[in-house]
């Protein structure tokens, strides 16, 4: 039964550059707070070039904002603009303040990046806490290795933002997995504002009018490589073990992802027209309900994709990425060390032997609930409980 939170604004900013799993992670929670809470809106800032693809609940809406994307030697260009990077970032910076003094939020939600691509969020994190509205940052439960999360942060100046600007720092994870901002030389009035809220639980899209692009009634491996655009090895590696052993016992469904460069989307299609037992599409926004019907699935092991394994309950293989980051391969060998996944390291070798026996042993592996932890997915519930205590304050008491 939902609760009341009347009048409540959430503003929630997901920079987006890349992929799509900042988008996901804020949509999951702008869904599970206006199901809770009567009279909570959410409003979502979003670069996402795709974001237009997916549904959203009455009470969430969204502001595009000109996206950018990130080339492979770091820096950063326009998207969909024929303009230049700063004039792109004027516009973003100029859309976030003016969005954000408009809407007037109880709550600001800052995803994964402190001071915003670039330090877009730092002029609407000050005029926001000056009016008395609460910020907070939301992190992954892994971000990247210590030495190379350190670095970042010093170069963006994050430390006197996390100590001035935010009032809350929540953790989507639990300290079994780690600390995310371990090792940094964080001051202890940061550290006291850390949360953890366990893992984000996803609910299963409405099915109602969602028709299944391929064959679902025959069991399946589901192989996901999230946004894609960093996805080729593992695609291809389990494109090699079906071409080199014609036995395996059971089909594979291969989403791309809709970020994929066009030339191995090709390939890939191509070679999987040779194969009877794997069918390949580039995207599907309720890939929720592929999962759920799988009795195993392959993914590379971002934050998104792992809460879905878990919510699902399914025997799943992660084969993580290590650049340019260090989370995925850090997540995945955490995860894997508590029993909830196995895993594969691509930087040993793709030899399609051995993704070949990982996948025969796949649909019999334990799902995560065989070694249970507690508050595992109790993410979204103490997420709602942390806004409430909040907005529930007196304004005397939430400096």
């Amino acid at each position: 039964m939902a609760e009341r939170l009347d009048h409540a604004r959430i503003l929630i900013y997901s920079h987006d550059s890349f992929g799509l799993g900042h988008l996901r992670r804020c949509r999951a929670i702008a869904h599970s707070l206006v199901g809770r809470y009567k009279g909570v809106s959410v409003l979502i800032l979003s670069g996402s070039p795709i974001i237009g693809s997916f549904d959203f609940k009455a009470r969430v809406d969204f502001v595009r904002i000109p996206g950018v994307t990130k080339l492979k030697d770091g820096e950063y260009t326009s998207l969909g603009l024929h303009i230049d990077l700063e004039q792109t970032m004027s516009m973003r910076e100029s859309i976030i303040y003016h969005t954000a003094a408009s809407y007037k939020p109880d709550l600001f939600l800052v995803d994964k990046e402190p001071t915003g691509l670039k330090g877009e969020v730092v002029g609407t994190l000050k005029m926001l806490r000056a009016g008395g509205t609460v910020n907070v940052l939301g992190l992954r439960d892994v971000m990247d290795e210590a030495s190379a999360l350190k670095a970042e942060w010093e170069r963006k100046q994050v430390h006197p933002v996390l100590e001035e600007l935010y009032h809350d720092i929540w953790v989507y994870g639990l300290k079994e997995m780690g600390n995310p901002v371990e090792s940094l030389g964080l001051a202890d009035s940061v550290k006291q504002k850390i949360s953890y809220t366990g893992y984000l639980d996803r609910e299963l899209p409405n099915a109602h009018n969602w028709v299944a692009p391929v064959n679902i009634e025959d069991p399946y491996i589901l192989v996901t490589a999230g946004g894609g655009g960093d996805g080729v090895e593992m695609i291809d590696w389990v494109i090699s073990a079906y071409e080199t052993d014609s036995h395996l016992p059971h089909r594979a469904i291969i989403v791309t992802g809709p970020f994929m460069q066009s030339v191995h989307q090709k390939e890939f299609h191509d070679r999987c027209e040779t194969l009877e037992k794997i069918e390949i599409i580039t995207f599907d926004a309720h890939i929720e309900l592929l999962m759920e019907q799988a009795v195993g699935i392959v993914a590379m092991g971002g934050y998104n994709t792992f809460c879905e394994i878990l919510s699902l309950d399914k025997p799943a293989l992660i084969v993580p990425r290590s650049v340019p980051r260090k989370e995925q391969i850090i997540r995945a060998s955490r995860a894997a060390k508590l029993g909830l996944v196995s895993m594969l390291d691509p930087d040993k070798g793709r030899d399609p032997a051995i993704m070949a026996a990982a996948l025969y042993q796949l649909p019999d592996q334990q799902p995560p609930s065989e070694n249970p932890i507690p508050g595992l997915l109790d993410g979204h519930d103490n997420v709602a409980k942390l806004i409430r205590q909040r907005l529930e304050k007196p304004m005397s008491m939430k400096a």
